[in-house]
């Protein structure tokens, strides 16, 4: 057992939609969280400047004596992990681009048309091509899409609107026809929250979610590792790098609490 927090972080607000399903498989956790709100997003930087960011993240939850890190973000999952993993021994590290994989692979067939919807630089290292094959080499059907105005949108909270729905269309309905897609990876932990638009304006493909995926894989490397936490002791707390208003609201929508019942901290992090 232990009770040390799981350290969560993401390039902005997208990482709190891991937090849910986290929260009704392992109750007894707490959180830290940290989102780099202010120098989001990341999938239009270089791999250099990512892993920069990444590792002053890493260094200030791992300084918060975290049990694990679990990164909520599929772009700092794509060019990152292997450094996080290196540069944090001593603690497990989660990305979320393997146990999202998993689960496309035993869900998919050789006959279906899967498409990665993600930021640049995840769809630039072609991991999620990579991984796919690696547990289901039937699976040649693969299609890869940039999208990089979605994030931004998103982390201004324009997403119940028509101009989240025009964006969406610009990308996707030429991308999605002329593949056939059947099957649509969520490749950005941002994207679940625009899922409710993906599944009203292509109600015949199947949705796969990343977020909820990296905390299965959460759960199961704790449970494996005889690390889960024996009881809720001590309270949750979520940091962001540019406290915003959008980035408290998106807080209270995600996870259906209000502010005063959660402690919202600024913390900048120098370049």
């Amino acid at each position: 057992m232990d009770n040390r927090p799981i350290g969560i972080f993401d390039s902005g607000i997208g990482g709190l939609t891991s937090i849910p399903p986290l929260m009704r498989m392992l109750p007894n956790e707490r959180i830290i969280f940290f989102g780099d709100t202010a120098r989001t997003p990341y999938g239009s930087k270089s791999p250099e400047t990512i892993k920069q960011f990444t590792s002053q993240v890493g260094d200030f939850l791992v300084k918060k004596d975290v049990k694990m890190l679990m990164i909520a973000c599929n772009t700092i999952s794509a060019t990152s992990l292997d450094m996080l993993k290196e540069r944090y021994p001593d603690i497990p590290v989660i990305g979320v681009i393997s146990p999202t994989a998993r689960v496309v692979a035993n869900k998919c067939n050789g006959m279906d048309r899967i498409g990665i919807l993600a930021t640049k630089a995840t769809i630039k290292s072609g991991m999620y091509e990579k991984k796919i094959k690696e547990k289901n080499y039937q699976l040649k059907n693969i299609f890869p899409i940039a999208c990089p105005a979605l994030v931004p949108l998103i982390e201004e909270g324009i997403i119940d609107h028509e101009i989240m729905d025009l964006t969406i269309k610009y990308y996707l309905d030429e991308f999605m026809k002329e593949n056939e897609i059947d099957n649509l990876v969520l490749g950005c932990t941002h994207y679940p929250l625009i899922k409710e638009n993906l599944e009203r304006l292509y109600p015949n493909v199947s949705i796969i979610s990343s977020s909820r995926e990296v905390a299965v894989a959460a759960m199961m490397e704790l449970e494996d590792r005889d690390m889960l936490a024996e009881k809720h002791d001590g309270e949750n707390y979520f940091y962001a790098s540019d406290l915003s208003d959008n980035f408290v609201t998106m807080i209270e929508k995600i996870l259906g609490t209000d502010k005063e019942t959660l402690n919202i901290q600024f913390r900048n992090l120098d370049i």
